[in-house]
Formats: structure tokens, sequence, C-alpha cells
């Protein structure tokens, strides 16, 4: 597992292996007022066992494709990269990944907005209704 902080500047990973602890740029980002929420949703909901925020990207859309998120209990060490962001279990497949580098997952509650969005700096253009993305 990957334990990742957020600072003004950048985000940072912690990967342990063994006694030896490296430092490096963590691939996405998650903010407070994201992991906040999800834990509200988790306490709601009163999850039996432990549950992971799980970023993906699928294919569909007018421009190829869209990212998901779900509470989602599963976790393969094979086929899923775990990060860890201010207590919440952060899950995304390693393809996913591959197209997710420097994204950022944030939650919006405000007057013309309100829900998660994943911001991808990777996407080269969106339709017209911003749910999805070519790359």
């Amino acid at each position: 597992m990957s334990s990742c902080a957020t600072n003004a500047t950048e985000s940072t990973c912690s990967t342990g292996a063994g006694t030896a602890t490296a430092t490096l740029a963590c691939p996405l980002t998650v903010s407070k007022k994201a992991t906040d929420k999800v834990k509200a949703i988790i306490a709601e909901n009163d999850f039996k066992d432990r549950v992971y925020l799980r970023v993906r990207v699928q294919g569909g859309g007018c421009s190829g494709f869209q990212n998901k998120l779900d509470l989602d209990p599963n976790f393969n060490e094979k086929l899923d990269q775990l990060f860890e962001f201010d207590g919440v279990g952060l899950v995304v497949d390693k393809r996913s990944l591959l197209y997710l580098q420097g994204a950022s997952v944030d939650f919006h509650d405000d007057l013309n907005k309100s829900g998660f969005s994943v911001t991808n700096p990777t996407a080269k253009s969106t339709c017209g209704c911003g749910s999805s993305y070519s790359v």
C-alpha cells in the first residue's frame, strides 16, 4: 500500500518495501473535501467490511473514455494499486492508472456544481457535457 500526502504544490506517496521506504510522486490526488465526503458516505451506510474508493477509466461516452467512481469492498493485489489518502483507501486498477497520471479527485457542493469530479490533465479533448474525454 502507498500512503499519500498532499500539500499545496505536490502529492507524495510513501511505499514501504520491507524496511526501506521510498517517496515518489503520487499518480493522482484526492482532496480533503473528497475524503471527508467518502468518510461520511461510509459512516451513513454502515458497511460491515472495509470499502475503498475505486477510480477507474472505462471506454464509453461520445469522446471515448469516462471516469467512474464507486465504493468497492474488493482489492486485488495483482490487478489493483492501493493508495491511502487521509484514512480513505483509494483503489485504481493498473490499466486505469495509465490514463490517470496527474488526475485529481475532488468533491463540490455549491450552487453550480454538486458531486465528485475527476480532473484529468492527460485528456486531450472532452465532449460538450464534460462526462467523457479522449487521450
